[in-house]
């Protein structure tokens, strides 16, 4: 019997750790990160794999809040990403990070092997959320908006992000960034893509990471960059890195202030299409965008 997927965590900071490194996975869970990340594709070397799936096992069956604590799975065409869900599932994360996704067809594939193995050990069915990562191979950047689709699995996935290592990597290109230390136009326009796919899905857009992660003066603006062009999180790759991006996902009192500001003067003229507010004319769209804003930060509160 099909089961309601649970309310997903706050997705402001997802924080990676490796796998195959209990100290690292421990301050990753210890840190003030929304999800903590454990990792077992790229951080971890093939020979340290299986030992990687058993601690990060231990570490989510040991932990008092295993929602928060999210895994980054092999890709679904690999063998590895079996025996990852083997091992991990049982111990119930809060959900699995799909590397290099391709379409609906690998959520779907992903749902279905969380399905069976949901079933195997007494978990709730659809208990186990997804987020992709939908721009890492030259194929996945032409079916961003496939996640839009209705197709099995659908209800499990709440949230998308990019990639560009290793699409840099898959095209063959030795740099990403300009003199500015501004992404060129391939890997904006898979930001582009990322943003407007998880829109049409439904699900929360999450930037990418920011190697640099000793400077946190440009991990703040960028994360304020991003979150106004609509990105609703941030991964990191250091607990230096989480405070900056909890800051710039959460609403400020001033934004929160505005928006209940502009609802009010819709609510005093029904009917308006347009209404004027400080010197400026909002129509509805602005209402809605306010709208969206304080249901964001009222469903925040209560988790």
């Amino acid at each position: 019997m099909a089961h309601t997927a649970p309310t997903p965590p706050r997705m402001r900071s997802w924080l990676f750790a490796p796998g195959d490194s209990e100290k690292k996975m421990g301050k990753a869970i210890a840190s003030p990160a929304d999800i903590a990340l454990l990792d077992l594709e790229d951080s971890v070397s093939p020979e340290n794999k299986p030992a990687a799936r058993a601690m990060v096992a231990e570490q989510i069956a040991a932990s008092d809040n295993a929602a928060r604590l999210w895994v980054r799975i092999n890709p679904i065409s690999t063998a590895d990403c079996i025996s990852d869900l083997a091992a991990i599932i049982p111990a119930r994360p809060g959900g699995v990070f799909l590397p290099k996704a391709e379409g609906a067809a690998d959520i779907t594939q992903l749902h279905h092997y969380l399905t069976a193995l949901e079933a195997a050990n007494g978990i709730p069915q659809g208990r186990t959320l997804i987020a992709a990562l939908v721009t890492e191979t030259a194929a996945a950047m032409f079916r961003t908006g496939e996640y839009a689709g209705n197709y099995p699995g659908k209800t499990r996935l709440v949230a998308m992000s990019w990639g560009a290592e290793d699409l840099s990597s898959a095209l063959g290109a030795r740099e990403q960034r300009g003199p500015d230390g501004e992404y060129s136009h391939t890997y904006e326009m898979a930001r582009s893509l990322c943003l407007i796919g998880a829109s049409a899905a439904g699900v929360a857009p999450i930037e990418t990471v920011q190697p640099e992660f000793r400077d946190l003066e440009a991990l703040e603006r960028r994360a304020k960059s991003v979150r106004a062009q609509g990105f609703r999180g941030m991964l990191a790759i250091h607990p230096a890195q989480v405070d900056p991006i909890n800051a710039a996902f959460t609403p400020s009192a001033e934004e929160l202030a505005h928006a209940r500001a502009v609802v009010q003067a819709f609510a005093d003229h029904p009917g308006a299409g347009v209404v004027a507010l400080d010197g400026a004319m909002l129509d509805r769209p602005h209402l809605a965008l306010a709208q969206r804003l304080l249901a964001e930060a009222s469903a925040a509160q209560v988790k």
